[in-house]
């Protein structure tokens, strides 16, 4: 949650009755601030025909395409809504390898009662323009098993047929392209069943169907291919193989039982190579095999490598294998789930007779994202070696994207060198943004990455400076009075240690120190708020029953009264005797004058019928004590004293699910307003410069990134909007003209 300092005056218009236009809109030119990956990259699929073509699918963050002359990567799903915030969730990407233009999505990000259902997106020019197909089912983009695959794939024989694995709803095929869908009624009943694993037995989920492979040798060009597999991600029979062009189906003989399955690769020569994991994986996995399957002799041999690594346990999950598209005894496999000291990458020219450890002769280049010098590879589920340059392999992290342009130096006896490549591939979870009036142009809290101080947009620094580092960075403030005084609130997560979950700078954000102390409930972050003058912080953790202040950064704390659990806190802006808090989803708010001390519910016009039912966002006024901005999904975005009176109502918007402020237009003294949400029925990101009496659109069409969760201005830069959705990082946004309204 954000706020600034402003010593102007906001000035708002009362509207009763808005009868506006459509939405007019202004150019914005979109970009991402600088982190450098951050979130799993669960796939990479190159294309076979066209050199230097590599798509990566992400496990909340969409797909993107590799530009090999430019050394980037291209977002290809920015242009979903709100609405489609489901599908950023990629479960499965597949590709023609007979066409070049053809890439395909299978999108859909969580299989839960409130999600939506999947749909496939397919594409015939790279992924610059989509056609959409909806199912009847839902994916798991971000479920246990997202980095095992791929499930959807295009026989390579008759691009016009598709097979697409499901996780409870079987095996589904496509004949024309990808633009309907039909269930094979013939394949096992075992892919439809609930898998609770060992690990999450309380989470029911349903893995299905992790991968489809077709035997190009048993068609022709024009003439469908005959022979596929497809597995189960069960302990059980999970290999089965089709010879009749998927029509029915029946279990390999001879195949391994006791782990599951999670990808299956063919060699050049006809051999398969399949990976296994007692898990399905990211969450853990404790053992696992790598076998090959010589399908002409029905002949299986476990080659699975024999590490021997320095404080690990004797089992190993195998995470994925892969195999260089021209050398089909080139063989490249990874361990999962090994966190410490890190997962092992192997490399066989004879096979997988014979294993080498690669990271035992490797050199990682960290000046591209320093702060993955912190970070060792983990979640290895995906591993692509270039079809065009054997010495072009690349492989995924639980943080991103790691290439090497010399992978045969393995070969030799040399050593391989790594670099992080995620230029353009922004996936990281922001959970907390501060864009001061002084320092720093942005602060952020980040989901998995703990958070960052962005003097420039354009560069990847290190994260916050350790002790304390947190997992997860929650809430972040500062005073209002003071804006070099900063707290954050996080943790970090079993196995990796504990730490005091609330932190401090006096100096803008270049150095922290943790509180002396927590208060005696709580397990979470929660949300934090330091007072304007910052002498007071109201700290209200996850999982306790009540919010608690301290005027020492940790030394003493004091319980709070009267506020409810699961409350969110903030301060005000001007005044170091108001705090404020909100429960999200309902229409209740709470302000305290002693200081955070004690609260009460502000009544007025937060009461009655015509109150808000389900406030999404609270903030205070940058520039006036006792004022608060609320936005809900019913009443749109108000301006209220804390006594509840109402001040304003911005003309024309609904929906609100965030908002923010920044700096006044030239010439102006109203603070500039973004804000997320609907009008005339167009759910977008829209600015006004006369305190909500006119709106204009700033996003469009190709920029829309999915449901918009946290919005705020640059008080300095009059026109820039910093916002953050599900999956693609921060971005910001800065205006192309004209400056009005």
């Amino acid at each position: 949650m954000l706020r600034h300092i402003c010593t102007v005056a906001c000035t708002w218009l009362l509207f009763a009755n808005v009868h506006a236009a459509e939405p007019a809109s202004i150019p914005y030119r979109f970009t991402n601030v600088r982190i450098g990956g951050g979130g799993f990259v669960s796939g990479l699929v190159y294309q076979p025909t066209a050199q230097g073509l590599l798509y990566a699918r992400t496990d909340v963050g969409g797909a993107y395409r590799w530009d090999q002359a430019s050394g980037r990567w291209t977002p290809l799903t920015d242009w979903l809504g709100a609405a489609d915030d489901n599908l950023f969730g990629i479960d499965s990407l597949a590709i023609d390898p007979a066409d070049p233009g053809k890439v395909y999505l299978a999108a859909g990000t969580y299989t839960t009662a409130q999600a939506g259902n999947a749909a496939v997106l397919r594409s015939n020019d790279r992924g610059a323009h989509f056609q959409r197909t909806d199912l009847p089912f839902k994916l798991g983009g971000n479920e246990l098993g997202r980095g095992n695959g791929e499930r959807l794939a295009v026989d390579p024989n008759d691009g016009r047929i598709l097979f697409l694995g499901s996780r409870d709803a079987g095996l589904w095929r496509s004949d024309d392209a990808g633009a309907h869908w039909a269930r094979v009624a013939s394949f096992p009943a075992v892919a439809t069943s609930l898998s609770a694993t060992a690990e999450n037995h309380w989470r029911r989920q349903a893995i299905g169907i992790v991968f489809v492979v077709f035997d190009p040798s048993s068609g022709a060009p024009g003439k469908a291919s005959q022979t596929l597999y497809a597995g189960v991600s069960t302990r059980n029979t999970s290999l089965f193989r089709s010879t009749d062009g998927g029509h029915s189906w029946s279990a390999v003989p001879g195949q391994p039982l006791g782990l599951r399955p999670n990808h299956l690769v063919r060699a050049g020569d006809g051999t398969y190579y399949l990976s296994y994991g007692d898990e399905p994986g990211p969450d853990s996995m404790h053992d696992g095999a790598v076998w090959k399957y010589q399908s002409v002799e029905g002949r299986w041999t476990d080659v699975t490598p024999l590490p021997h690594l320095a404080g690990q346990p004797s089992g190993y999950g195998w995470g994925t294998v892969a195999v260089d598209p021209e050398n089909p005894k080139v063989v490249m496999a990874s361990t999962f789930a090994h966190y410490t000291p890190k997962d092992e990458l192997f490399r066989s020219i004879d096979g997988g007779a014979h294993w080498q450890e690669i990271f035992a002769r490797s050199q990682f280049d960290f000046s591209e994202a320093h702060w993955t010098r912190e970070h060792t590879p983990h979640w290895i589920a995906s591993i692509a070696i270039d079809p065009h340059d054997p010495d072009r392999a690349w492989f995924v992290t639980g943080y991103g994207v790691w290439m090497s342009t010399d992978m045969r130096q393995a070969d030799r006896g040399g050593q391989v060198h790594w670099q992080f490549q995620d230029a353009g591939l922004e996936e990281t979870v922001a959970l907390g943004l501060v864009s001061p009036a002084q320092g720093a142009h942005l602060l952020s809290a980040l989901g998995d990455l703990d958070g960052y101080r962005h003097d420039d947009l354009s560069v990847a620094p290190l994260q916050f400076s350790a002790p304390p580092r947190y997992a997860n960075s929650e809430s972040i403030d500062n005073a209002g009075l003071k804006p070099e005084l900063i707290v954050r609130s996080g943790y970090l997560r079993y196995p990796f240690g504990s730490a005091i979950r609330a932190a401090y700078s006096e100096d803008g954000g270049n150095h922290w120190q943790a509180f002396a102390s927590e208060p005696s409930q709580g397990q979470g972050a929660g949300s934090i708020a330091i007072a304007a003058d910052g002498k007071t912080v109201l700290w209200f953790a996850a999982d306790a029953q009540t919010a608690y202040l301290t005027r020492d950064f940790g030394k003493h704390w004091r319980a709070s009264e009267g506020l409810p659990a699961g409350a969110r806190v903030l301060s005000d802006r001007r005044d170091p005797q108001r705090f404020y808090a909100y429960v999200a989803g309902t229409g209740r708010v709470f302000a305290s004058h002693d200081g955070g001390a004690h609260f009460h519910v502000i009544g007025g016009v937060l009461t009655g019928t015509s109150a808000p039912r389900a406030i999404s966002e609270v903030q205070a006024a940058p520039d006036s004590a006792g004022t608060l901005y609320v936005a809900s999904h019913d009443l749109g975005l108000m301006r209220i004293g804390d006594d509840g009176s109402l001040r304003a109502r911005a003309g024309g918007l609904s929906e609100v699910s965030s908002f923010g402020f920044g700096r006044a237009a030239p010439g102006k003294q109203t603070l500039t307003l973004f804000a997320a949400g609907v009008r005339n029925g167009l759910q977008a990101l829209y600015r006004s410069t006369d305190g909500g009496a006119q709106w204009l659109r700033i996003d469009d069409d190709a920029h829309r990134y999915g449901k918009i969760r946290l919005v705020t201005g640059d008080p300095r830069i009059f026109g820039r909007v910093y916002f953050a959705s599900s999956g693609r990082g921060i971005v910001y946004g800065d205006s192309l003209g004209p400056e009005h309204p």
